[in-house]
This record gives C-alpha cells, structure tokens and sequence, in this order.
C-alpha cells in the first residue's frame, strides 16, 4: 500500500463535508499547517472537529474558523480566538469544552478500543450534566466516553514512507493518541526518510496507524503568546 502523497492537497483531497476530524497539537505547537491549509483550499464545510486548541484568530484552526468550515467543536481551551468567541455567543457553532486530562484520555481510549472510563474530573460541575456518576472507594466518578473520529492529521519531526513518526519535544503533545484513534490517520512531517532511517526504539507512533504521510514545507510555527520577562530594575 503506498502511504506517501505527493502534497497536503491530495492527501486530504476525500475529506468530506460533515467528517469528524481529529487536529494534532497543543497551542500551536505541532499543528498541521499544511494539512490545515490544504482544507481550507478545499472548503469542506459541517466539520466536527476534536482538538485540544482551537488555534489564533488568522492562523491554524482560526483559518478554518473564519472560511466557516466548522459546525461543532471539542476540546480543553478556546481563549486565544475572539472569533470562536462570537460564533459561540450567536449560536453558530455547537462547543464542547472538556476537562484537558479527561480530552486526552477520552483521545487515548478511542485508539486503544475502550468505550468509556470513569474519572473524578468534573464532578459536581457543568460537564457532569447527563452523564451517569458512580462512587468508587467512597469518591464520585462521571462516566465519559471514548472519542474517535473519521481523520486525524497529525504533524511529526520525522517519518518514514511506511509511517512510521517520531515527534520532537513539545510536539509529542496529542499528535500520537490521536493517530490511534482515527480510521484515516494522515501525517506530515519536516524529514520524510527511507525505511530503517528511523531508531525503531525513538518511534512514537507505529505505521500501522498511518494511512497517508507526506513531507510539509513552510512551517510558520509560530508562538501562541509570546512572553518576555525584562531587566530587574532596582
């Protein structure tokens, strides 16, 4: 089967209007830039989309925000987007803001086949409405259910044609559950190497899960917030 696609265009070229899709990263570390802009071009609309973040206003998700693509959306933390902000606001797009721990795992039990865990995160809280509640020891649990989604993009450091990805640092954020938990996981990356280029004890995500891998050019990766600490003045 070959996985490797020639740009960001052909490999998201059947992504429908109406697909739930998974979006790597965590503030705008390890987006998929290109993957992102590649959608956009194409102009899908009705997406359900699952990430921890939901990008700045003109830029990552915000591109996708702002061309209307979006229907529903969860994830942990939408403050960085005023657009997010007013679609909410007027009833424009469905928001599901879950716990960021109780995301990854809901995430992580969506790729290893678990349909529901129980966890204390939100107990007695918004998020615990309609959800069944259950004492453990003595503690209150709310039942949460797995997630899983249609396609997953997912950016990496390194690949392999087969692949096989290895992220770097920060990246490795939520970029490797979700290409478990996706029927169609696709992947872009900085390095995209022959097989056996890649330490199999560095590889984070197996190839098993990729269905489609290419290799990204431009990356941007720009800073969420930029934070500057000054001089000491006495």
């Amino acid at each position: 089967m070959k996985k490797v696609f020639e740009n960001a265009d052909a490999a998201v070229a059947d992504i429908p209007d109406g697909a739930t899709i998974m979006l790597g990263g965590f503030g705008l570390c390890g987006i998929p830039e290109n993957l992102i802009d590649a959608l956009v071009r194409r102009g899908v609309k009705n997406l359900r989309t699952i990430s921890n973040n939901m990008g700045v206003d003109g830029f990552g998700m915000g591109r996708m925000l702002e061309a209307g693509m979006i229907a529903s959306h969860t994830g942990s933390y939408v403050g960085e987007n005023k657009l997010l902000e007013e679609m909410v606001i007027k009833g424009k797009l469905d928001l599901n803001l879950v716990p960021q721990g109780t995301l990854a795992e809901r995430v992580r039990a969506g790729g290893a086949g678990i349909p529901a865990f129980y966890t204390p995160a939100g107990v007695g809280t918004l998020v615990a409405e309609g959800k069944e509640t259950r004492d453990f020891d003595g503690k209150p649990y709310l039942l949460e259910r797995w997630l899983r989604a249609d396609f997953a993009l997912v950016k990496a450091w390194k690949g392999d044609t087969q692949g096989n990805l290895i992220y770097r640092k920060t990246a490795r954020n939520f970029n490797p559950m979700m290409a478990a938990a996706a029927k169609i996981t696709i992947a872009e990356v900085e390095e995209l190497v022959e097989p056996g280029r890649l330490d199999p004890s560095h590889i984070h995500t197996p190839g098993i899960y990729v269905k489609r891998i290419l290799q990204g050019k431009n990356y941007e990766k720009r800073i969420e917030r930029r934070t500057v600490h000054g001089a000491a003045t006495v």
